[in-house]
């Protein structure tokens, strides 16, 4: 067979931000526990009984379980189901113990604060988390950091997911602040896992758009060929 016969070798595609990161699972994972939150909030105040909170709190805690033995039975990983159980104990242990429900809302919206404050630093000092977080998923440590297009990518995006907790925090604070339990429910969810998505979505193609027609993709940083030693 003459080489001009052989099949040409087709090259991998280069996976999208959405395929590395996933976000869909967890992000529908974490919005659970807090429709069952308020149902069960709700579900006090029509059938009475215990105070509302409790039953939110309860509610919203099974539900959590639920989902950490699901995640782990298939084959999700310990630490993060762990973390997102933890998250959810702690929102309802605030809850229950301030008896209000809408503090079950409280360390989302103080999460949110400071991660719109993490990214933005991480920005400024050259170090955009979104490079980092991906950088770890691919194995990469910190060589991209050695890539001028990558790091500049990088940057731009992540003001993205910046602007995605101000976001969250323009919507959430006005209805904590007016006791809005039902209403805050329904926008923790609307800017769960839609936005995360979105968020992912424009990342990408601001990447994408940033980067030069000829760089080998997020996979494999660009980074400067070492000094030679002198003969």
């Amino acid at each position: 067979m003459s080489p001009s016969d052989r099949p040409a070798t087709v090259p991998r595609a280069e996976p999208s931000l959405h395929e590395i990161l996933g976000g869909r699972r967890g992000a529908v994972d974490a919005t659970v526990p807090v429709v069952a939150f308020v149902l069960g909030w709700l579900a006090a105040g029509w059938f009475g009984g215990p105070s509302p909170v409790v039953w939110g709190g309860a509610t919203a805690m099974l539900a959590a379980l639920i989902v950490a033995v699901t995640r782990l039975a298939t084959g999700s990983r310990p630490r993060s189901v762990l973390l997102g159980l933890l998250g959810v104990v702690v929102a309802a242990l605030i809850a229950l113990y301030t008896g209000r429900a809408v503090d079950y809302f409280l360390l989302q919206i103080l999460a949110n604060a400071a991660s719109a404050l993490a990214w933005a630093v991480s920005i400024v000092v050259r170090w955009p988390l979104l490079g980092v977080v991906v950088g770890v998923v691919l194995g990469q440590r910190t060589r991209w950091r050695r890539d001028p297009d990558l790091m500049r990518g990088y940057q731009r995006a992540s003001w993205f997911w910046v602007g995605q907790y101000l976001l969250r925090l323009g919507v959430f604070l006005p209805l904590y602040f007016t006791d809005a339990v039902v209403a805050l429910g329904v926008a923790r969810v609307a800017l769960t896992w839609p936005l995360i998505l979105a968020c992912i979505a424009v990342s990408w193609r601001v990447i994408r758009r940033t980067l030069p027609d000829d760089h080998p993709g997020l996979r494999r940083p660009r980074t400067p060929d070492p000094p030679r030693s002198p003969d």
